[in-house]
């Protein structure tokens, strides 16, 4: 049982550091600028099932890509593993990742598309990082993986709508050095987990 916990802590931290809401709000903020309480809450909820949905079926569907493209579960550990040790480097530093984050060529591409589906869904919530990261906690096949995983990401999803709807509140009381401080620790957190992601593929390699 303990190490069931162990694992979906480890699992929930992964992606929250990865997600991110409380540096995710301010972007929230930016792309509804303007918009009535009710518009706001209608994105964040869109949004974040749009996110959900795209995360789940990559985990359902995780060892059939990697039998479809001859991918091995230890190659994609070491990738997953230098991916997300890549995005919390950067975070660590106060920089944003081009992997996590649209650049701003990406988001003048998109600017005719619905907000909730793209940028916010995709790429920002459930971006190549995020769904590394999923796709990694699942990739043993198991049963439990794949649960755990998508339940941790569930209750993720339903934080950051509290996040998104309280955005203006929160960012307010804990201010702009805030953010980054909580970004910052999470970058750390997530370079360490990409770290053992990366030990583990290994691993799987030279036993």
């Amino acid at each position: 049982m303990s190490s069931l916990v162990s694992q979906g802590l480890t699992i929930f931290m992964g992606l929250f550091a990865i997600m991110n809401p409380v540096a995710n709000t301010p972007v929230f903020l930016g792309l509804t600028e303007g918009d009535p309480d009710p518009v706001r809450r209608r994105v964040a909820r869109r949004a974040l099932l749009i996110a959900f949905f795209v995360v789940l079926v990559f985990c359902v569907a995780g060892s059939s890509i990697f039998h479809l493209f001859g991918i091995t579960f230890p190659a994609f550990r070491i990738t997953g593993g230098l991916v997300v040790f890549v995005i919390g480097f950067h975070m660590l530093q106060g920089e944003p990742s081009r992997v996590h984050n649209p650049s701003k060529q990406d988001r003048d591409l998109e600017a005719e598309l619905e907000v909730a589906v793209s940028p916010l869904a995709v790429p920002i919530l459930a971006g190549p990082g995020t769904i590394t990261t999923a796709m990694t906690f699942v990739s043993d096949g198991s049963l439990a993986s794949i649960v755990m995983t998508t339940g941790a990401f569930l209750i993720l999803c339903v934080i950051t709508y509290l996040f998104f709807v309280g955005g203006e509140r929160i960012i307010r009381y804990i201010g702009e050095g805030g953010v980054k401080v909580v970004t910052r620790f999470m970058g750390l957190i997530l370079a360490v987990i990409g770290t053992q992601m990366l030990i583990e593929g290994i691993k799987g390699v030279w036993p």
